[in-house]
């Protein structure tokens, strides 16, 4: 498989809607895991990423604006032990709190499927990343629609094993930018991770569609040590 530039996945893109990304950074040392939020409406675009405890969580900019606070008000990143949970929705408490009674990632996402927002039915996609005595795994998830038809649900986990230096997966709810949204399709990409956090974090954003972009959170984990750095870029001020 091509390992694809992931700044260029994203200039050429101009509505990936949300995105996870999961590797390991090109010295080897760091897990890297990174979330962003793009929105075209004005409720979508109404939001701010926060820190809350470990984790993150959205939260609106102004209050007085806020028209639906069902599928844009969550807690994206959650962190159970040595495990970080990443995704575009509130599955993040549905895989804590599947985790902590001793299921498996995909097990506790048995009883979600894609999100109710007819006729989009955006995919919710999930990321697990566990570093643990000095090493270093992690999965992905999507759950979709049947090709837009909400009969049946699509799902599909990855699990990646000893990530190499400088690689990484990118997984996103839509393939483009359509009326209806395309959902994303085959499994996620394989792109490279590059620079230390603060170029990798700094290109990211740059390269999100100015536009649509809303807000991104980035963390590079010390695989020895375990110790987080974190960066949140948010549109809104």
């Amino acid at each position: 498989m091509e390992k694809l530039n992931l700044f260029k996945e994203l200039d050429s893109n101009s509505y990936p809607g949300r995105g996870i990304v999961i590797g390991r950074s090109a010295d080897g040392k760091y897990a890297v895991t990174a979330y962003f939020i793009m929105g075209r409406s004005s409720n979508s675009r109404n939001r701010v990423l926060v820190e809350d405890g470990e984790g993150i969580r959205t939260k609106a900019f102004d209050e007085s604006k806020v028209e639906d606070p069902s599928l844009i008000i969550y807690s994206p990143v959650r962190v159970l032990g040595d495990t970080t949970i990443v995704t575009n929705g509130d599955q993040t408490d549905t895989i804590y709190d599947g985790l902590e009674s001793g299921l498996t990632f995909e097990q506790s996402l048995k009883s979600r499927e894609f999100e109710p927002d007819a006729p989009n039915y955006t995919p919710r996609i999930s990321g697990i990343l566990t570093v643990k005595n000095g090493k270093f795994t992690y999965g992905m998830s999507i759950l979709k629609s049947d090709n837009g038809n909400p009969e049946q649900c699509l799902r599909f986990t990855f699990s990646y094993d000893n990530p190499l230096a400088g690689e990484g997966h990118f997984i996103h709810t839509y393939m483009k930018d359509g009326n209806p949204l395309p959902s994303f399709e085959g499994e996620p990409k394989f792109v490279s991770i590059e620079g230390d956090m603060e170029t990798f974090s700094k290109k990211m954003w740059e390269n999100l569609n100015l536009d649509n972009k809303v807000s991104l959170f980035v963390r590079f984990t010390d695989i020895a040590t375990g110790e987080v750095k974190t960066k949140i870029f948010n549109k809104n001020e």
